[in-house]
């Protein structure tokens, strides 16, 4: 028997209880509440920023970040700090279509430099907006082949520099470890809407598959359990990852 078990084939029909709309607003104010740190450790945002958005940024201008499907606001939150104490001047835009939790991440206190609204990257597209990156987290697992599609098409008419979309890579060490990690964290969706994720993400060559002929995208894996859909640009040009 494949040691990969259950976790063999992606689970595209798995549904996570913070996506339904009558799950508990208590739990779920919880679970947006705890992803900072979970995301913290287990997303590895920092390395990411570092290696591929900080070096897309501009020293002598303001720079632009949309966060696409922006939850609870965390990672904007992080990545507009990140570049101030790096000197950058980066106007971070943090969407999300539901209402739940585009009225948690605004509820936290306002920072210079930081917006949340609650859009679709298909209303920036429509209405011509254009940032240096492009970004999301944990986004990619969610959405069918159409949105799938629809997402990097989006991503392409609204970056001129970056973008990069960060998911879990499936694997069972990776289930093992979150199931076991995240048993501290009790009355949220963490735990179980985190190993329900794991079940609809992709590996890494089927994530490739997924992207397809796309010109420009490129998949590369982070440790520990990442996987990253990178699109460089230079100027007007597409810039193929090495």
């Amino acid at each position: 028997m494949s040691p990969w078990g259950f976790l063999a084939e992606r689970d595209p029909t798995a549904v996570e209880q913070m996506d339904r709309p009558d799950c508990d607003p208590a739990r779920l104010d919880r679970t947006y509440a705890q992803f900072g740190l979970v995301n913290a450790v287990v997303s590895g945002w920092r390395r990411t920023y570092t290696s591929l958005l900080r070096p897309a940024f501009s020293t002598d201008r303001t720079n632009t970040l949309l966060d696409i499907g922006s939850g609870g606001g965390d990672l904007p939150r992080a990545l507009a700090q990140w570049a101030h104490l790096d000197g950058l001047e980066v106007e971070v835009t943090g969407i999300d279509p539901d209402e739940r939790a585009h009225t948690y991440a605004t509820s936290k206190p306002a920072r210079p430099g930081l917006t949340f609204r609650r859009a679709l990257s298909s209303d920036l597209v429509a209405e011509g907006a254009v940032f240096d990156a492009v970004v999301s987290n944990h986004v990619l697992h969610h959405l069918d082949r159409a949105e799938f599609d629809g997402l990097l098409a989006d991503t392409e008419r609204l970056t001129h520099r970056v973008a990069v979309h960060s998911d879990i890579a499936r694997h069972p060490l990776g289930y093992g470890l979150f199931s076991v990690g995240t048993l501290p964290m009790p009355g949220s969706y963490i735990r179980e809407d985190g190993l329900t994720s794991i079940r609809r993400s992709y590996t890494p060559d089927e994530l490739r598959r997924a992207a397809g002929k796309r010109h420009g995208w490129s998949v590369r894996t982070a440790a520990p359990f990442i996987n990253l859909l990178v699109l460089r640009r230079a100027g007007n040009g597409v810039v193929r990852d090495a």
